[in-house]
């Protein structure tokens, strides 16, 4: 009874695979390679959310999400982390599925899970948005980057072409809500780079009919989807570092947070070299290590909170330690 009640509440929960097709979004094809990735991005995002949602105990959401190619394993442990945060969400289901799982199985693919639990809240009443202490006080902004993908890839008139933008928006909390915008603009320049299907010329062109001051996190999530998911040649990449200018070192930023998450849960790969090669001029180890000999070791929030600070610094240490000028 278990296991049927398990498999039908997959069912019932999981998003329908055609959700993430590039013609279903209405996003732009480069190529029949380029579509391909981004949509075999988005199915194993939604087989490791079924995954989450059907499996018996976190061990054996493990046991299913280890099968999936490390190219793309990332992203089903990121969808995982949707399906907890959604059955936290749901009444009477208890609230304690992701911080379980982060606790156990979860720990090394932390950061890409934080982006799984902003899909969630994307899809939530606001009254069973989880709670912002129950995260790491330094990446739970990474929560409102997954909430900010989620809004541009599903809602990309509002969010990408009518570039809206909530005001007083209250998680973690109201006197945050102008960074939570620059956090949310991060998984929103993630989002570019799926819905303009990796098309360099295409996402630097809609970065710049945003407005000037947005520009910088744009390119932070451009640069951490473009590292962690890629897709494209080494070229490309340089030409997209170029196109940055000012901004070059924030998709620095973003492409050292790519590979330091590809690194630390071992599913390092030929693709991220490329990527980290180009954008920030070093090895993706390197790249890695960097964002954390910047890490702060207490976490103390200022007039900006500890995670922009510690952005800063990783995009001028990647900066400097790549010899690369802005």
């Amino acid at each position: 009874m278990g296991n049927g009640w398990r498999a039908l509440r997959r069912r019932i929960l999981t998003p329908d695979v055609s959700e993430t097709s590039l013609d279903k979004r209405g996003f732009h094809k480069k190529s029949l390679a380029a579509q391909e990735l981004l949509e075999t991005v988005g199915e194993k995002f939604l087989l490791g959310y079924a995954h989450a949602v059907e499996a018996r105990s976190y061990r054996q959401a493990e046991e299913w999400l280890e099968r999936i190619p490390v190219q793309f394993r990332g992203f089903a442990y990121e969808g995982a982390g949707m399906g907890y945060a959604m059955l936290d969400g749901l009444p009477g289901g208890g609230r304690s599925h992701i911080t379980g799982f982060l606790d156990g199985p979860g720990d090394k693919h932390n950061y890409i899970i934080y982006v799984g639990v902003g899909w969630a809240m994307a899809r939530l009443p606001r009254f069973r948005w989880p709670s912002p202490s129950d995260f790491d006080p330094l990446l739970r902004w990474l929560v409102l980057d997954g909430y900010g993908f989620h809004q541009a890839y599903f809602k990309t008139e509002k969010y990408v072409r009518q570039q809206y933008q909530e005001q007083g928006f209250p998680w973690p909390d109201k006197e945050r809500s102008a960074y939570a915008l620059r956090a949310i603009d991060q998984g929103i320049g993630r989002a570019l780079w799926f819905i303009c299907g990796t098309d360099v010329d295409l996402v630097t062109d809609t970065i710049a009919g945003f407005a000037p001051e947005r520009h910088g996190d744009l390119y932070a999530g451009v640069g951490l989807a473009s590292t962690y998911a890629c897709g494209v040649e080494a070229e490309e990449l340089r030409k997209l570092a170029e196109f940055a200018g000012e901004h070059r070192g924030r998709l620095a930023q973003g492409s050292a947070f790519a590979a330091e998450a590809r690194v630390r849960a071992g599913l390092l790969n030929p693709e991220t070299e490329i990527a980290t090669g180009a954008i920030c001029g070093l090895p993706a180890t390197r790249a890695a290590a960097i964002t954390q000999e910047v890490r702060p070791a207490v976490v103390v929030d200022g007039d900006l909170p500890a995670f922009e600070t510690w952005r800063q610094e990783i995009a001028d240490g990647v900066l400097a330690h790549g010899g690369v000028e802005e």
